[in-house]
């Protein structure tokens, strides 16, 4: 499968982007960067330096992901989406000279496998975004998201729980801790207070 760059597209040669790949117009992605199979990266998207992206990704127009971000394969970020690497930004030192790579410590936001991030949402690293998660649209999250958990607002709490499919989980009637995807019946119990765990069949 063919990878395709689009001509306004900032791809540095250091970067390795992955078969079936798309970097769509003035995105931009910087050296060390690697991204898996069949990932989209949408215009005006920033991937930095060393980011790892896996396969069959999304990043949507203008999305901000800074290094060291991880994505795990299957994860979709939304338009504008903000994932950020510094706890304490300024421009300058104390005696008004300006910051350099070698003072401060980048630290990363880890978004699990299947995870989606609602547009223009911002994630506060460091931070953890588990497996299937949501974070609704306009959500600022600033502590880890369980697995399955469906989070909105600002800052960023847990609403719901989700399943793979992307529906939210219903309560099964009858069952304390028990609950179903509409769509494809699958169960999954509350094993704590944010936890959840699929049920084996």
């Amino acid at each position: 499968m063919a990878v395709r760059i689009v001509a306004s597209a900032d791809v540095d040669e250091r970067a390795v982007i992955g078969d079936g790949s798309s970097v769509w117009h003035l995105a931009q992605v910087r050296e060390g960067a690697v991204l898996g199979v069949n990932v989209v990266v949408g215009r005006g998207a920033y991937v930095g330096t060393g980011v790892s992206v896996g396969d069959n990704c999304k990043i949507q127009n203008y999305a901000l992901v800074y290094e060291p971000a991880l994505l795990e394969a299957g994860v979709f970020i939304g338009p504008a989406v903000v994932l950020t690497n510094d706890h304490f930004p300024r421009a300058v030192n104390p005696d008004g000279s300006p910051k350099s790579a070698h003072d401060w410590e980048p630290v990363g936001v880890t978004v699990r496998e299947g995870a989606s991030i609602g547009a223009r949402s911002v994630c506060v690293a460091p931070v953890t975004i588990g497996r299937w998660s949501l974070v609704a649209a306009g959500a600022v999250v600033t502590k880890d998201v369980p697995d399955y958990a469906i989070v909105a607002g600002v800052p960023a709490r847990r609403v719901g729980w989700v399943g793979p499919e992307g529906v939210p989980l219903q309560p099964v009637v009858g069952s304390p801790g028990l609950f179903a995807c509409p769509k494809s019946g699958a169960r999954f119990e509350q094993t704590g207070a944010d936890a959840l765990a699929e049920v084996s069949e």
